[in-house]
């Protein structure tokens, strides 16, 4: 045998071996990564939780809901026009800020000049948080002078309420902001339901149909 054969068949069974090995575990990442893309669509398609169509209770939850946007805690900052609100009587801001595009201010009155990342110590002296904001102008959420039929749809409605659907409606009860309601320094009464109260009303509304109340 010469040298060529004998290498031939020193180095088949390794090699074979290692190639195999490769192939097998080129597939296993493979299916790993198919079993991966599958399991992020089915968790992508799958609801928040089941809607089990209620009207009578979601009526009756959109009314505990109602209470708390249209407190001074929420309203103030969803005012009809550019100008946000302020005290418990929801009277126009003292300083006559305006929301600009971002809802940030305009020029240099920014929101953020007065109401810092928390709230500044003292009686009725500015609130904080770090997003502090009105909504942006090409998505005003206008809650005053909303009633609770006007109110519901708008909050239903992509196009108002910034493009969520129902997963993400049920998340924005916990955005940093909100939860600032409840938040809001010494000398302000807090909305009249606790977060929690709140969280759970606005959940049932959306998971029993998400019925508006009629309109008187």
């Amino acid at each position: 045998m010469d040298n060529q054969e004998k290498n031939k068949h020193r180095f088949s069974g390794p090699l074979r071996t290692f190639a195999v090995v490769g192939i097998l575990l080129s597939a296993a990442a493979l299916m790993a990564l198919g079993a991966g893309s599958t399991l992020k669509k089915a968790e992508a398609a799958m609801p928040v939780q089941q809607v089990k169509k209620d009207s009578v209770t979601s009526v009756k939850a959109f009314q505990q809901v109602y209470r708390v946007l249209m407190s001074p805690r929420c309203m103030n900052c969803h005012p009809a026009g550019d100008v946000p609100l302020q005290g418990e009587d929801s009277h126009l801001h003292a300083m006559l800020p305006k929301r600009g595009l971002d809802g940030k201010g305009v020029t240099a009155m920014k929101c953020m000049n007065c109401h810092q990342p928390t709230n500044t110590p003292g009686k009725n002296t500015p609130p904080g948080d770090p997003n502090w904001h009105l909504p942006p102008a090409n998505m005003k959420m206008v809650f005053q002078g909303r009633s609770a039929y006007e109110l519901a749809k708008q909050l239903l409605d992509p196009k108002q309420n910034g493009n969520k659907d129902l997963k993400k409606l049920i998340a924005h009860a916990d955005d940093g902001l909100v939860k600032a309601g409840w938040n809001p320094g010494e000398g302000r009464a807090l909305p009249p339901l606790t977060h929690a109260e709140f969280k759970k009303a606005w959940v049932t509304w959306l998971n029993t149909g998400a019925y508006a109340p009629k309109d008187k």
